[in-house]
Protein backbone atom coordinates (compact mmCIF):
# COMPACT_ATOMS: atom_id res chain seq x y z
CA UNK A 1 0.00 0.00 0.00
CA UNK A 2 1.52 3.88 -0.91
CA UNK A 3 0.02 6.62 0.04
CA UNK A 4 0.85 9.53 -1.49
CA UNK A 5 0.56 13.57 -0.35
CA UNK A 6 -0.54 15.53 -3.66
CA UNK A 7 0.63 19.11 -3.87
CA UNK A 8 4.06 19.49 -4.98
CA UNK A 9 4.70 15.85 -4.69
CA UNK A 10 2.03 14.81 -7.54
CA UNK A 11 1.13 18.15 -8.76
CA UNK A 12 3.69 21.11 -9.80
CA UNK A 13 2.76 24.34 -8.22
CA UNK A 14 3.87 26.55 -11.22
CA UNK A 15 0.63 27.88 -12.05
CA UNK A 16 0.37 29.81 -8.71
CA UNK A 17 3.66 31.19 -9.40
CA UNK A 18 1.93 33.38 -11.89
CA UNK A 19 -1.47 33.73 -10.27
CA UNK A 20 0.24 34.43 -6.57
CA UNK A 21 2.86 36.66 -8.27
CA UNK A 22 0.14 38.55 -9.94
CA UNK A 23 -1.85 40.13 -7.06
CA UNK A 24 1.36 40.79 -4.68
CA UNK A 25 2.48 42.99 -7.29
CA UNK A 26 4.23 40.40 -9.99
CA UNK A 27 6.30 39.30 -7.21
CA UNK A 28 6.57 35.53 -7.70
CA UNK A 29 9.74 35.11 -5.15
CA UNK A 30 6.62 35.29 -3.07
CA UNK A 31 5.20 32.16 -3.40
CA UNK A 32 7.55 30.30 -0.96
CA UNK A 33 6.41 32.77 1.78
CA UNK A 34 2.73 32.54 1.08
CA UNK A 35 2.70 28.66 0.80
CA UNK A 36 4.90 28.58 4.33
CA UNK A 37 2.45 30.54 5.51
CA UNK A 38 -0.37 28.98 4.77
CA UNK A 39 0.93 25.15 6.31
CA UNK A 40 1.81 27.36 9.81
CA UNK A 41 -1.92 28.48 10.44
CA UNK A 42 -2.71 25.28 9.45
CA UNK A 43 -1.40 23.79 12.09
CA UNK A 44 -2.03 26.84 14.68
CA UNK A 45 -5.79 25.98 13.64
CA UNK A 46 -5.03 22.32 13.99
CA UNK A 47 -3.35 22.89 17.60
CA UNK A 48 -5.73 25.55 18.68
CA UNK A 49 -8.83 23.06 18.06
CA UNK A 50 -10.05 25.47 14.96
CA UNK A 51 -11.15 24.51 11.38
CA UNK A 52 -11.16 26.04 8.09
CA UNK A 53 -10.75 24.58 4.48
CA UNK A 54 -6.80 24.73 2.74
CA UNK A 55 -8.22 27.20 0.79
CA UNK A 56 -9.98 29.49 3.13
CA UNK A 57 -6.57 29.44 5.20
CA UNK A 58 -4.49 29.99 2.16
CA UNK A 59 -6.74 32.82 0.74
CA UNK A 60 -6.14 34.28 4.43
CA UNK A 61 -2.40 33.72 4.27
CA UNK A 62 -2.42 35.19 1.12
CA UNK A 63 -4.25 38.58 2.55
CA UNK A 64 -1.44 38.34 5.38
CA UNK A 65 1.56 38.32 2.63
CA UNK A 66 -0.16 41.04 1.00
CA UNK A 67 -0.46 43.36 4.12
CA UNK A 68 3.16 42.57 5.41
CA UNK A 69 4.28 44.04 2.13
CA UNK A 70 2.48 47.02 2.15
CA UNK A 71 0.21 45.58 -1.03
CA UNK A 72 -3.70 46.79 -1.11
CA UNK A 73 -5.46 42.85 -1.61
CA UNK A 74 -9.35 42.15 -1.23
CA UNK A 75 -10.33 38.65 -0.03
CA UNK A 76 -12.23 38.34 -3.22
CA UNK A 77 -9.18 38.91 -4.94
CA UNK A 78 -7.03 36.77 -3.07
CA UNK A 79 -9.34 33.38 -3.16
CA UNK A 80 -9.67 33.90 -7.13
CA UNK A 81 -5.66 34.08 -7.50
CA UNK A 82 -5.41 30.44 -5.04
CA UNK A 83 -8.69 28.32 -5.38
CA UNK A 84 -9.02 28.18 -9.40
CA UNK A 85 -5.38 27.33 -10.25
CA UNK A 86 -4.81 25.06 -7.35
CA UNK A 87 -7.68 23.02 -8.82
CA UNK A 88 -5.94 22.96 -12.06
CA UNK A 89 -2.62 22.51 -11.37
CA UNK A 90 -0.63 19.92 -14.24
CA UNK A 91 1.43 16.42 -12.72
CA UNK A 92 5.06 16.52 -12.61
CA UNK A 93 6.54 14.82 -15.50
CA UNK A 94 7.35 11.35 -14.06
CA UNK A 95 3.97 11.37 -11.92
CA UNK A 96 1.81 9.72 -14.45
CA UNK A 97 3.62 7.15 -15.85
CA UNK A 98 5.39 6.52 -12.19
CA UNK A 99 1.92 5.70 -10.81
CA UNK A 100 1.18 3.20 -14.05
CA UNK A 101 4.05 1.02 -13.19
CA UNK A 102 3.28 1.13 -9.40
CA UNK A 103 -0.05 -0.16 -10.18
CA UNK A 104 1.16 -2.67 -12.42
CA UNK A 105 4.10 -3.98 -9.78
CA UNK A 106 0.20 -4.80 -7.61
CA UNK A 107 0.72 -1.59 -5.20
CA UNK A 108 -2.69 -0.27 -4.03
CA UNK A 109 -2.45 3.26 -4.45
CA UNK A 110 -4.57 5.91 -2.77
CA UNK A 111 -3.86 9.73 -1.97
CA UNK A 112 -3.91 11.95 1.63
CA UNK A 113 -3.72 15.26 1.33
CA UNK A 114 -4.64 18.92 2.96
CA UNK A 115 -6.74 20.07 0.51
CA UNK A 116 -10.85 19.79 0.54
CA UNK A 117 -12.24 16.33 -0.90
CA UNK A 118 -13.75 18.24 -3.26
CA UNK A 119 -10.65 20.01 -4.62
CA UNK A 120 -8.61 16.80 -4.19
CA UNK A 121 -11.09 15.72 -6.66
CA UNK A 122 -11.55 18.43 -9.25
CA UNK A 123 -7.61 18.55 -9.16
CA UNK A 124 -7.12 14.49 -10.18
CA UNK A 125 -10.04 14.87 -12.63
CA UNK A 126 -8.30 18.49 -14.47
CA UNK A 127 -4.91 16.41 -14.08
CA UNK A 128 -6.00 12.96 -15.72
CA UNK A 129 -4.98 10.91 -12.52
CA UNK A 130 -8.54 10.04 -11.05
CA UNK A 131 -8.33 6.81 -12.27
CA UNK A 132 -5.17 5.50 -10.77
CA UNK A 133 -6.20 6.14 -7.40
CA UNK A 134 -7.94 3.46 -5.07
CA UNK A 135 -9.27 6.11 -2.85
CA UNK A 136 -8.50 10.02 -2.17
CA UNK A 137 -8.16 10.99 0.97
CA UNK A 138 -8.52 14.77 2.91
CA UNK A 139 -8.22 16.05 6.13
CA UNK A 140 -11.90 16.80 6.04
CA UNK A 141 -12.63 14.24 7.54
CA UNK A 142 -10.92 14.40 10.90
CA UNK A 143 -10.66 18.19 10.71
CA UNK A 144 -7.08 18.05 11.82
CA UNK A 145 -4.25 19.22 9.43
CA UNK A 146 -0.85 16.64 8.45
CA UNK A 147 1.63 15.88 10.08
CA UNK A 148 -1.61 15.63 12.94
CA UNK A 149 -1.32 11.66 13.46
CA UNK A 150 -4.87 11.91 13.15
CA UNK A 151 -5.26 12.02 9.03
CA UNK A 152 -2.55 9.20 8.72
CA UNK A 153 -4.44 6.86 11.28
CA UNK A 154 -7.92 7.31 9.66
CA UNK A 155 -6.44 6.41 6.52
CA UNK A 156 -4.74 3.05 8.31
CA UNK A 157 -8.39 2.52 10.08
CA UNK A 158 -10.35 3.15 6.86
CA UNK A 159 -8.27 0.63 4.61
CA UNK A 160 -7.60 -1.94 7.34
CA UNK A 161 -3.97 -2.20 7.09
CA UNK A 162 -1.25 -2.10 9.46
CA UNK A 163 1.03 1.55 9.52
CA UNK A 164 4.13 -1.52 8.72
CA UNK A 165 2.93 -2.65 5.52
CA UNK A 166 2.16 0.98 4.09
CA UNK A 167 4.71 3.65 2.21
CA UNK A 168 4.09 7.24 2.83
CA UNK A 169 5.71 9.36 -0.32
CA UNK A 170 6.00 13.15 0.00
CA UNK A 171 8.01 15.97 -1.30
CA UNK A 172 7.91 17.67 2.45
CA UNK A 173 10.33 16.81 5.39
CA UNK A 174 7.08 17.55 7.71
CA UNK A 175 4.75 15.65 6.21
CA UNK A 176 7.00 12.50 6.21
CA UNK A 177 7.61 13.44 9.81
CA UNK A 178 4.18 12.69 10.99
CA UNK A 179 3.91 9.81 8.71
CA UNK A 180 7.13 8.03 10.19
CA UNK A 181 5.59 8.87 13.86
CA UNK A 182 2.42 6.65 13.62
CA UNK A 183 4.92 3.90 12.06
CA UNK A 184 4.27 4.27 8.46
CA UNK A 185 7.29 3.53 5.84
CA UNK A 186 8.52 6.32 4.24
CA UNK A 187 9.76 8.15 0.91
CA UNK A 188 10.92 11.55 0.08
CA UNK A 189 10.66 13.16 -3.72
CA UNK A 190 13.43 15.81 -3.68
CA UNK A 191 11.22 17.80 -5.89
CA UNK A 192 13.07 21.12 -6.68
CA UNK A 193 13.34 23.70 -3.14
CA UNK A 194 12.46 20.76 -0.83
CA UNK A 195 15.07 19.58 1.68
CA UNK A 196 15.06 16.84 4.38
CA UNK A 197 14.48 18.14 7.73
CA UNK A 198 17.87 17.04 9.97
CA UNK A 199 15.74 16.49 13.30
CA UNK A 200 13.80 13.41 12.86
CA UNK A 201 15.17 9.87 11.40
CA UNK A 202 15.77 9.98 7.35
CA UNK A 203 13.26 8.20 4.97
CA UNK A 204 13.53 4.98 4.33
CA UNK A 205 13.89 6.33 0.81
CA UNK A 206 14.93 9.58 -0.82
CA UNK A 207 14.23 9.91 -4.55
CA UNK A 208 14.59 12.58 -7.22
CA UNK A 209 10.90 11.65 -8.74
CA UNK A 210 8.48 8.66 -8.99
CA UNK A 211 9.96 6.60 -11.67
CA UNK A 212 13.10 6.33 -9.10
CA UNK A 213 10.91 4.96 -6.27
CA UNK A 214 9.24 2.80 -8.75
CA UNK A 215 13.04 1.35 -9.70
CA UNK A 216 13.88 1.54 -6.07
CA UNK A 217 11.09 -0.25 -4.96
CA UNK A 218 11.61 -3.10 -7.27
CA UNK A 219 14.90 -3.72 -6.66
CA UNK A 220 14.18 -3.80 -2.49
CA UNK A 221 11.10 -6.79 -3.77
CA UNK A 222 14.37 -8.74 -5.07
CA UNK A 223 16.79 -8.25 -2.47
Amino acid sequence: MIIFDVNETLLSLDPLKESVGKVLGDREDLLPLWFSTMLHYSLVETLSGEYHSFGEIGTAALMMVAETRGIELTYDEAKQAIVTPLRSLPPHGDVAAGLRMLKQDGYRIVSLTNSSSLGVATQFQNAGLSDLFEKSYSVDAVKKFKPHPAPYRSVLSDLGVPPEEVLMVAAHAWDLAGAKNVGLQTAFVRRPGKALYPNVSEPDYVVKDLLELTKVLRQNVTE
